[in-house]
């Protein structure tokens, strides 16, 4: 099935099967490999990207059905200027392994933009369903925390 997707503001024609996964397309068809393969249930988030910034679980959504936008870790920001989430993510030291973190960072993302100043319960129930096996969660919370500091200094 021949379709278009925008991808970090990129125009992408695509021709494969419309039962296809996002996250196929993104890492087979285009070799964006921010978002990683987890678990393919849509369970542990590693595979999170952000559909006209709402995050989605894109292991289990079809390519074919995507209207809007579509932002992955790549689009949000560079080394040169990190998006303030990346940049909490270094300072807080989040990542051990690492595989997990950047769909923590765009779910935190999704839930700054909709919340720029979350309680800790807010951060929790908006990050339920990422998982981290290495347990970084009291860092993830801090990076969170830091990164809405910085939005609201920088907005």
């Amino acid at each position: 099935m021949a379709f278009r997707l925008t991808i970090n503001g990129t125009v992408h024609e695509l021709d494969v099967a419309d039962d296809m996964p996002l996250l196929w397309v993104l890492r087979d068809e285009l070799g964006i490999t921010g978002p990683k393969y987890g678990c393919g249930i849509a369970s542990c988030g590693a595979c999170t990207v952000l559909v006209d910034g709402a995050p989605i679980r894109s292991c289990v959504f079809p390519a074919s059905r995507i209207t809007g936008e579509i932002t992955t870790i790549e689009g949000l920001g560079t080394p040169e200027d990190p998006h303030p989430a990346q940049a909490a993510w270094i300072a807080e030291q989040v990542a051990q392994c690492g595989y997990c973190q950047s769909g923590q960072i765009m779910s935190a993302v999704a839930l700054l933009d909709g919340n720029p100043d979350p309680s800790d319960d807010e951060i929790d129930q908006a990050m339920n369903g990422n998982l981290c096996r290495c347990g970084t969660y009291p860092r993830i919370r801090a990076a969170i925390k830091a990164a809405a500091t910085t939005e609201q200094q920088d907005g």
